[in-house]
């Protein structure tokens, strides 16, 4: 067999199998960002309205709160504090919110600039994914230009705390992708999805390099991603529902 057709057979493969389980199990308008709790065993969702949502993990809405007029991008979990950390993409901010009621705690500024480039910027190349590693928050923007140009695509990592009224960008992560709209770590792999690309990427931060890279369908509008604690891939999509794959294929 050619070698070229092997490689192509192979991905095709791997591509079947990643989305071959796919299943819409929830409506939600606008879903911009999602994670997972394992103390609740539930899925929380963010969309473009201010709006933050909990489900289980077969798509049954449990709760719904609007807590203001918001541009929510992202989202993850403070599981030992028991908060939500909510990207609000028109501010460049952290919003905090109890995760048992929603109640809104604080509203945390980032900085952004590092090392003299504004890497972030309000609005269209704000803060797009957005997840909590080990005390330190890795967010994304989305632009679609290359570091070290001015509002590049780059992972900004924060120290995390709760004290503080902003944050300064302590590193970043030059991923050499555009347009990632969201972040997920699972097993310690941090885990990006490019929404102009369609691209699922697992990323070692220890050695800053990519470990996979998986294509996904073009029907898709990928905004954010996580794992539940059986390895499950949850999807938020844009286009207003939430994907499910089951056992995708060896990360």
């Amino acid at each position: 067999m050619n070698k070229f057709l092997g490689v192509l057979m192979l991905s095709s493969l791997l591509f079947q199998n990643l989305f071959s389980k796919e299943k819409e199990i929830a409506k939600i308008p606008e879903a911009s960002g999602i994670c997972y709790s394992k103390t609740s065993d539930t899925l929380f969702v963010v969309n473009d309205e201010g709006r933050v949502y909990e489900i289980t993990t077969k798509g049954k809405i449990l709760r719904e709160k609007r807590i203001g007029k918001y541009d929510l991008e992202a989202i993850d979990i403070d599981e030992k504090n028991s908060l939500l950390l909510l990207a609000n993409e028109k501010n460049d901010s952290i919003i905090i919110i109890k995760k048992e009621n929603f109640k809104i705690i604080k509203e945390i500024k980032i900085d952004k600039e590092y090392k003299g480039i504004k890497v972030l910027k309000k609005g269209s190349n704000g803060i797009e994914g957005l997840a909590l590693y080990k005390n330190k928050i890795y967010a994304s923007n989305q632009s679609k230009k290359k570091y070290p140009k001015k509002d590049s695509s780059v992972i900004v990592i924060l120290n995390y705390s709760l004290d503080k009224k902003s944050l300064k960008i302590e590193d970043i992560i030059n991923h050499g992708f555009t347009d990632v709209s969201g972040l997920t770590f699972y097993e310690d792999i941090l885990y990006m999805i490019s929404d102009k690309n369609s691209l699922l990427i697992s990323y070692n931060i220890k050695k800053r390099r990519v470990i996979k890279k998986y294509k996904l369908p073009k029907k898709f509008a990928q905004e954010g991603v996580a794992f539940d604690k059986k390895g499950n891939l949850y999807i938020a999509d844009d286009n207003g529902k939430i994907l499910k794959i089951k056992n995708p294929p060896n990360r």
